[in-house]
């Protein structure tokens, strides 16, 4: 999961501090450049909660569907089957009754 990956959190980022030395960078710069940093980081969590939401939902969706879909095709199998009994019993019920008569002339 991506959240295993993640090393740093927003606050993690917000608190780091960074030594100075005589010719170190400038910490302003430093802050300015943590801040665009925390700004995406957040934009890109969001991002990911919100594709991750919208994947559970097409799962569930796509679940449902299948579901149904299989109901679907177990009433038509079974009323296809129960067709062809009706029409099997007449036909026997026919040959029945009227003999031979009815399938020789």
């Amino acid at each position: 999961m991506l959240s295993d990956k993640i090393q740093l959190t927003t606050e993690e980022i917000l608190e780091k501090e960074f030594k100075t030395s005589m010719r170190g960078y400038h910490p302003d710069e430093v802050d300015q450049f943590l801040d665009l940093i925390i700004k995406d980081y957040k934009a890109f969590q969001q991002e990911i909660e919100k594709l991750q939401q919208e994947n559970l939902r097409l799962k569930k969706q796509s679940e449902a569907t299948m579901t149904r879909s299989q109901s679907t095709a177990s009433a038509q199998t079974a009323a296809g089957s129960t067709n062809f009994d009706i029409l099997k019993r007449l036909s026997n019920l026919e040959r029945h009754v009227f003999g031979d008569k009815l399938y020789n002339e």
